[in-house]
């Protein structure tokens, strides 16, 4: 039988009578677009991660626009991320006109480096061209970035903190979750995502009620909010009052009504991704470059589970020669990519980026991994002799 490299149809398994109901649902009501499932969803969403409020909307993309877009980011701001990371961490900064700086990231975790984001952020300042303006950390394959951190440096420079938890929603650090530390949290719904839907979708996160109000704008093409209607007079529908520049990013009822019955189990199915993980520790740990390490304190939701290998080319060639399918992430991070290439602001090289570049392998990760398939990967990491 095929081995899957992430197994949807195994979890589909699982709930498939609850989600059917569900799209049945609304189906039969037909409120398609903003939905009652949309609004139940946001406030479970919100609860489950200890915020006080979430807004769906259409993609994790446009979840990292929404709060860039509610602050205001212009030409001349930058933003820091790492380059370590899939490019739509990057991409909507360009979009404001804004420049992004790629940090480092720490050989240990694979998250954004502290001390080289200081680094960068004094290069940035004693450049002068740039003025720093927002932190985007990301919790890569599903583990938390270090956001005690994150949030003593956004505090020392005056900085907005962004949580790209798009792989990582659901993680924990010391029972905490990134939204304890995080101006806001974005996430995505994408099928593959440890919290996906059956399609495109994605979520912010924040206890500020005035950002929430202005993403909720800006999320609906800047439709008037109850702040800005305050003292006037409007007798027409409001949603043909636009105060500020938005977009169409909303989150489809249906997708709402298959996340809720996916996150009833999601909390199960991390501990079932833990164990996978811990499996895969024990039987790769002398035979392998490096296993994932996890920093203390932290619970990881696993999107991936990642590898190191001298030869990861030639490993890659064995596992797909045994039937184990595995991918690459990242062979090409975002400060020698394309488009991205030509923004050189921060300090010095990126070198564990271009280190682990050549090494990283990523290994079939998912709640339903049998143990019958787990033990033919570690059986085929460990017969090869490359």
């Amino acid at each position: 039988m095929l081995m899957h490299f992430i197994d949807l149809h195994a979890q589909r398994a699982r709930i498939e009578s609850e989600v059917d109901a569900a799209i049945q649902k609304v189906l039969q009501h037909g409120m398609f677009v903003m939905g009652p499932e949309v609004r139940a969803f946001e406030a479970q969403l919100a609860e489950f991660s200890n915020t006080k409020i979430a807004l769906g909307c259409a993609n994790g993309t446009e979840a990292l626009a929404l709060p860039l877009m509610a602050w205001g980011l212009k030409p001349g701001d930058a933003v820091f991320c790492p380059s370590f990371t899939f490019c739509a961490t990057a991409e909507i900064v360009p979009w404001l006109g804004a420049e992004p700086v790629f940090v480092d990231v720490k050989r240990e975790t694979y998250n954004m480096d502290p001390d080289h984001l200081v680094a960068c952020i004094d290069a940035v300042i004693a450049e002068g061209r740039l003025t720093p303006k927002v932190i985007i950390a990301v919790d890569l394959f599903g583990q938390s970035a270090d956001y005690p951190k994150m949030r003593e440096i956004a505090d020392k420079y005056g900085m907005k903190l962004i949580a790209d938890s798009a792989q990582g929603y659901g993680t924990t650090l010391n029972g905490k979750h990134p939204g304890e530390w995080a101006d806001v949290v974005t996430t995505s719904f994408f099928p593959a995502k440890p919290l996906g839907c059956y399609g495109d979708g994605g979520a912010v996160l924040t206890n500020d009620e005035q950002l929430a109000e202005l993403m909720d704008s800006v999320r609906v093409h800047g439709k008037v909010t109850a702040s800005d209607l305050k003292g006037v007079e409007f007798e027409h529908d409001p949603k043909y009052f636009n105060m500020r520049i938005g977009m169409n990013s909303r989150l489809d009822t249906i997708q709402a009504a298959i996340l809720i019955e996916k996150l009833n189990i999601f909390a199960d199915e991390i501990e079932l991704r833990n164990k996978v993980a811990d499996r895969y520790a024990e039987g790769l740990k002398d035979h392998v470059l490096a296993v994932p390490q996890v920093m203390d304190g932290v619970v990881s939701t696993w999107a991936q589970y990642v590898i190191e290998h001298e030869n990861r080319d030639g490993l890659q060639a064995h596992l797909r020669a045994n039937d184990v399918p595995t991918a690459v992430y990242y062979p090409v991070p975002m400060h020698v990519n394309g488009a991205y290439e030509k923004y050189k602001a921060g300090a010095g090289n990126l070198t564990v980026t271009d280190t682990i570049r050549d090494t990283v392998l990523a290994l079939p990760m998912h709640p339903y991994l049998s143990e019958d398939d787990q033990d033919k990967v570690i059986e085929a990491i460990r017969s090869f002799n490359g």
